[in-house]
């Protein structure tokens, strides 16, 4: 795994050398776990299942697949298969897409070898032109525009509409940018001209393996019939398979509402508010583990069906979203690797590593690793989400690691966010409660605002989270906010839009307590009053909002805050164990911090068993 974000903690670093041991009496489990992460490579045995049809990617489609000798395609199998079934995949790569299953049964590998589906095909046949310019005719692109929500007047000047097309050029592994016109994409970019099908490159294609997308997805699962079977309403069950470079996405769960072409919105499904028994069982029990899915145009899958399970998997190199969620319940995403999404750096799209949407319930996000999403959110419940659960997971180098948005009901708790621009979010929504997080160059932010549903840019999702006068009840106990000089303003912050000033007076948040805030050396430039420690809305005032320089003065303006609660400015020594080995434990306990009760629901979903524990999540 690389560590992009090393530098930024080299002067932490130099201050962990004087470490400390640990205090005894705060000894717990770590969180995160540490690991393993991703996919961890197995040898499978043949399972014990009704029929077991074995495949190759020179397999023939007549042959029956009954023996490893005697291999089948992976789309005759496909076809065959029905309930309590599987399908063995010998190692290689087929270039395949449009697999419709709706059957649940399982796939995996023979033993120890290593399957790609990958959807593209090699082009071979290219003209040369002037000016170090190749070209080659190609059949299959995937032309495509921006949804019809996007903002064009806000965001037409930042992101060029030829990002929104599918389709991806590989150069020996490697995928290349697209352009707007052949000028522009020099050796590491391609140019598509659509009205005569021919895609440019501007790399000598020879003695390389050049890659261009021919299809837009590999395994859809429909509610519905095909190959002449009615749905068993079970989601398959997919083992140690690699899915990479598919036009828009790799897979597709349906569930009441048809899968959408690119041009129509996928998530809509339910629409408007709907009771839980309402939707998510039309397909249940998916099951993905030690699965890689890459280098998707759009998003690596599309999830519907309660649950759903993915487990020790790599999502890697997508552009809207990576794994995403939609009206489904008793969801676990758990111990998965997601890495660099957006990697076109669309604007105006609201990406998210893990988008958790539309009337999901009791989603759990567990020990996961969220990483390199400079240009994208980490784990995002968007729109009348429930009970969602995150904890224990490391989340880095994100816009904002979580964010809550129009939803009721989250707990977050055990996990370490580092360098993101915003650790956790938590906008317009009712009853989300952070306890024990460690926040390190990463504030925190809690706001709500006058959008409602009359009105609404997306009509009808404000309909599904709490209404304005409802986004209250917020815990944020025991949690430790380090920054260094990079971080400016507060590190906890309550906003409230100007709109709602005077007309919302309740406090967002029904506790604040025991937190422990640290600025380190050097980090508070001039007086403390240019580096506020926390902001708070709502007060009375035209501005609805005020900072606050440290704790005396907010204890003094707001009763009954962080009673408990510590803040060390200017602070020297050691705070971490290791930054650069990525070991957040703390090098010493400061002076005067305490254990703090935990919650007995809390530490249930945490498996500590101390009744106290330090501020922050790890000992």
């Amino acid at each position: 795994m690389t560590r992009p974000f090393f530098r930024r903690f080299a002067r932490i670093g130099r201050w962990a050398v004087a470490a400390c041991a640990f205090a005894a009496s705060a000894a717990a489990p770590a969180q995160p776990s540490g690991g393993p992460y991703g996919p961890i490579p197995q040898r499978y045995a043949v399972p014990k299942a009704a029929h077991v049809y074995f495949v190759a990617p020179d397999g023939r489609a007549e042959a029956p697949g009954a023996s490893v000798g005697e291999p089948t395609t992976i789309e005759a199998a496909i076809a065959r298969v029905v309930t309590g079934d599987a399908i063995v995949m010998r190692g290689g790569t087929y270039r395949t897409g449009g697999l419709q299953l709706n059957q649940g049964i399982t796939i995996q590998p023979y033993l120890d070898e290593t399957p790609v589906l990958k959807g593209t095909r090699v082009a071979t046949d290219w003209q040369a032109l002037p000016n170090n310019v190749w070209r080659t005719k190609w059949e299959t692109l995937f032309p495509a525009q921006p949804m019809g929500w996007w903002q064009p007047d806000r965001e037409g000047a930042l992101t060029p509409l030829h990002r929104f097309n599918n389709d991806m050029v590989f150069v020996d592994g490697e995928a290349l940018q697209s352009a707007g016109w052949v000028g522009e994409m020099g050796s590491k970019g391609y140019y598509i001209d659509y009205a005569k099908g021919h895609v440019y490159i501007g790399v000598n294609p020879a003695g390389k393996l050049v890659e261009i997308t021919a299809h837009d997805i590999a395994l859809h699962r429909p509610s519905r019939p095909v190959h002449g079977k009615a749905s068993d309403r079970k989601g398959p069950t997919l083992r140690g398979i690699t899915f990479t470079q598919y036009a828009y996405r790799a897979i597709d769960i349906e569930g009441k509402k048809p899968s959408t072409l690119v041009s129509e919105e996928p998530t809509d499904d339910p629409v408007g508010p709907s009771p839980e028994s309402e939707h998510g069982k039309e397909v249940v029990g998916t099951l993905l583990e030690n699965v890689t899915i890459s280098h998707c145009s759009r998003v690596a899958g599309y999830f519907r069906g309660d649950k759903l399970v993915i487990r020790n998997s790599l999502v890697s190199d997508t552009s809207t979203e990576g794994i995403y969620v939609i009206g489904s319940s008793d969801v676990l995403l758990e111990r998965n690797i997601v890495r660099r999404n957006n990697v076109e750096r669309l604007t105006g799209y609201y990406p998210s590593a893990v988008k958790i949407f539309n009337q999901s319930h009791r989603v759990v996000v567990r020990d996961n690793l969220v990483i390199e999403q400079p240009y994208s959110n980490g784990v995002w419940w968007d729109v009348g989400n429930h009970d969602g659960v995150f904890v224990d997971n490391h989340v880095e180098g994100t816009m904002a690691g979580v964010f809550f948005e129009i939803s009721k009901g989250l707990t977050v708790a055990g996990n370490v966010f580092v360098n993101n621009q915003q650790g956790a979010r938590i906008l317009n929504s009712a009853g989300a409660k952070l306890h024990h997080n460690t926040f390190v160059n990463s504030p925190v932010l809690i706001d709500r605002n006058e959008r409602s549903a009359q009105g609404d840019h997306f009509g009808w999702h404000p309909q599904t989270g709490p209404d304005v006068h409802e986004r209250v009840g917020h815990v944020f106990e025991g949690n430790l906010l380090v920054a260094d000089a990079s971080v400016k303003g507060p590190l906890l912050r309550f906003e409230q839009g100007p709109k709602t000033c005077g007309k919302v007076m309740q406090p967002m948040s029904q506790r604040v307590d025991g937190n422990v805030y640290v600025r380190m050396e050097g980090a508070i430039e001039g007086t403390k009053a240019s580096q506020p420690l926390i902001s708070w809305a709502p007060v009375v005032g035209a501005a609805c909002q005020t900072t606050f320089a440290g704790l005396d003065d907010f204890r003094e303006a707001v009763p009954g805050v962080e009673a408990r609660g510590k803040f060390f400015s200017d602070y020297r020594g050691a705070v971490f164990r290791s930054p650069e080995l990525r070991r957040f434990e703390l090098a010493r306990v400061p002076e005067g911090v305490q254990p703090l009760p935990v919650p007995a629901e809390v530490r249930k979903l945490l498996g500590w068993r101390e009744a106290s524990h330090l501020p922050g999540a790890l000992p």
